[in-house]
């Protein structure tokens, strides 16, 4: 899991706490604007989207092409046509007092299929040149640190035209150290020490962004976008391990390193005009994907035995590219129509080569690494009709179809396959009161494939290899969701989702078998499960102390926690999906201190994860301790926002265990391999403005 801790510097001027309730539109639709968000001083419209009450940002997370929505904000009722730029980083790039207004909506009240709940529309314009920047800083122990940190991004207007061109760099720093434990020769459940491990990791990475878009909007009604970015990632993994007998004498020592040189671009854009009686858009994208790597592990015993020295570099290129139709009607009684087409062309090449030497100097390549190719064209058609059913309950259906070819190419074996698979959406949305909504929604959904599930990999450090699957398909599942929000007012808001969800065709890790009579197993990797579920709740609220006499003072809380159900391929038993997240939960609180312009805060987060199983072994990752950090802001350093930030209060620690089967997990256990690595404190200094 990974988290993102941002901070930075301080200094003092006054200015009061002022906390308005947003105003309620006739169709009660919550409206905020810049003076709902007074007391928290924001620079972007990013700082204003977080801190409305009960309201969480969802990004798409392996979006399947432009068909259904999953990110829950849009910018002047426009979804983003891109995939590489989250919501996130498009909210950080439109400064504040750009931001007129954001509507809080109802997604069914909309002719976006699948999008249900609450949705953020931000209306936002530009005058002249404006902007947005941050500067960080961030130092760790044992790591150099983080001072090129920083993003910078100006919008400008001419007439119709604007534009936004903006550059990012985030320096990733990561560190650990501690012992590894191993356990064999079990008795009566209990195992013997047999060595143990001290160990170092160290994680550092350089990301860099370029990105611009264009915006045209003339006075004959259409309107045109179009976006680019190009990014670099390059990071730098190092494991150093020296194994221990039980009395402390040092029998060997070992190195794992990892490098990749990856670069990213995409093109994207819409051009959307009125005809006919209806109104019609253009979706096309763009993207491709550069990605070398090397893995290398070497070490031996103290005295020059059982020298290992292997090296596996691999090259993949990947691409996606999509053009989308849309064609929209208003109808009466305030019902809209929306015909779709949609047409999709992914693919993905991978090379890989492997090295074995006898010596630390040099090493031969080892045969029989032949590459993969894999392909899909995709086309989907799509029918979405909203209506007002009453005047407290809206009616969106959906309804399509996709037809998808896939074709993998590996040792001169090619094998296509054809599928047409059903798709759409239904959901609800009743306005109880001016308080209080309620969302009922039923999809059937297709998912996105993994085309690295299509090719094979080595695991040079823990020796985890996958075998590439090339008979795996996308899942599909029914979904049903029932979301509440509750507008309390001064008191704060809430919003609760339980949902669940039947799935056919998980892909999940499973025995690989050849194509012998009868077929032998070969090893393991990601394949399809015929049938699973999952169910699980959502809650995102905040909670102000203002009316307790606590002026200034709120706690958001997030929670999630979910139970998920399959058959496991080799067992037969009743298990979790792989790694799935069990429940994970944030407490943040805040005080913006009156009449003062400092701040102050405290977080709270823990997460508890599914083990990974695999043929032979199971494996748990954990933080026992949970995570926690603080920070103190000024809001204006000569009209900037300053903040100081400590991260890992309670000295957590990242613990792991491995339990190793014989000959699977149907046998006995063999070998326990027992972690627990600390990884220090982090401090963060950051700066922010706009202009």
């Amino acid at each position: 899991m990974k988290y993102t801790f941002l901070a930075g510097l301080l200094v003092s001027l006054p200015l009061s706490v002022h906390a308005q309730e947003p105003e309620q539109t006739s169709d009660d639709t919550r409206t905020f604007t810049i003076a709902d968000f007074e007391q928290f001083a924001p620079r972007s419209a990013l700082d204003m989207v977080r801190q409305i009450p009960g309201f969480s940002i969802s990004q798409s997370d392996g979006q399947r092409g432009f068909g259904q929505a999953q990110e829950n904000v849009l910018i002047n009722g426009q979804r983003i046509s891109s995939k590489s730029t989250g919501v996130r980083e498009v909210l950080s790039r439109i400064p504040a007092t750009n931001v007129e207004q954001i509507e809080l909506v109802e997604g069914a009240s909309l002719d976006i299929p699948g999008l249900s709940g609450q949705v953020a529309n931000v209306i936002a314009t530009a005058n002249g040149i404006s902007g947005t920047w941050t500067y960080r800083q961030r130092y760790r122990e044992n790591l150099p640190p983080a001072l090129d940190w920083f993003e910078v991004s100006v919008n400008g207007q001419n007439g119709a035209l604007g534009w936004t061109l903006g550059v990012e760099t985030e320096p990733n720093r990561g560190a650990s150290a501690g012992r590894e434990d191993v356990f064999e020769n079990f008795s009566n459940g209990v195992g013997e020490l047999v060595r143990y491990r001290e160990e170092e990791f160290t994680f550092i990475a350089d990301f860099v962004n370029l990105n611009g878009s264009l915006n045209w909007k003339p006075a004959n009604g259409h309107i045109a976008n179009l976006n680019a970015e190009y990014n670099l990632w390059e990071p730098d993994q190092r494991e150093t391990t020296s194994t221990f007998s039980p009395d402390g004498t040092l029998l060997s020592q070992s190195v794992f390193q990892f490098k990749e040189n990856e670069w990213n671009s995409e093109i994207s854009g819409d051009y959307e005009l009125d005809l006919g009686p209806g109104r019609f858009k253009l979706i096309g994208l763009q993207r491709n994907e550069h990605s070398p790597t090397r893995a290398k592990f070497f070490g031996a015993n103290i005295d020059g035995t059982e020298l290992v020295n292997q090296i596996a570099d691999s090259t993949t290129d990947e691409s996606e590219s999509i053009l989308r139709g849309e064609y929209n009607l208003t109808g009466a009684n305030n019902s809209d129509w929306q015909f779709s087409l949609e047409g999709a062309f992914n693919s993905l090449e991978n090379e890989q080569q492997r090295f074995r030497g006898d010596t630390f100097d040099s090493v031969t390549e080892i045969p029989g690494n032949p590459g993969v190719r894999v392909e899909e064209k995709r086309a989907e058609a799509f029918i979405t009709h909203g209506r007002q059913l009453t005047k407290d309950l809206r009616l969106q259906a959906s309804l399509g179809a996709e037809q998808s070819e896939i074709m993998s190419e590996s040792a001169d074996v090619t094998q296509t396959r054809t599928f047409t698979r059903p798709k759409g959406s239904a959901s609800l949305a009743w306005t109880v009161n001016d308080k209080t909504n309620i969302n009922a929604s039923i999809e059937r959904q297709v998912g996105q494939l993994n085309f690295f599930d299509f090719v094979s990999n080595v695991d040079l450090n823990r020796g985890d290899d996958n075998t590439g699957n090339v008979d795996i398909v996308p899942d599909q599942r029914w979904r049903l969701g029932v979301e509440v929000e509750r507008d309390f007012g001064s008191w704060g808001a809430v919003t609760a989702e339980v949902f669940g969800e039947q799935i056919e065709d998980l892909i999940d890790l499973v025995p690989i078998f050849d194509q012998g009579t009868p077929p032998r197993p070969i090893g393991e990797g990601p394949g399809n499960i015929d049938d699973a579920s999952r169910y699980g709740i959502e809650i995102d609220g905040t909670f102000k102390f203002d009316n307790l006499g606590w002026k200034g003072a709120q706690l958001e809380y997030e929670v999630f926690a979910q139970d998920t159900f399959l058959d496991d391929p080799l067992t037969g038993e009743t298990r979790d999906f792989n790694g799935r997240t069990i429940y994970f939960y944030e407490l943040n609180f805040r005080h913006d201190i009156p009449n003062t312009d400092w701040a102050w805060g405290l977080n709270y987060e823990k997460f508890e994860e599914a083990p990974v199983f695999r043929r032979d072994a199971r494996r748990f990752f954990i933080q026992p301790q949970g995570f926690s950090w603080a920070f103190i802001e000024h809001k204006d350093i000569f009209g900037m926002t300053g903040s100081i930030f400590y991260a890992n209060l309670l000295d957590s620690d990242d613990d792991f265990q491995r339990i190793q089967y014989a000959p699977d997990r149907n046998g006995q256990i063999v070998q326990i391999e027992d972690r627990s690595r600390n990884f220090g404190g982090i401090l963060t200094l950051r700066l922010q403005g706009s202009f």
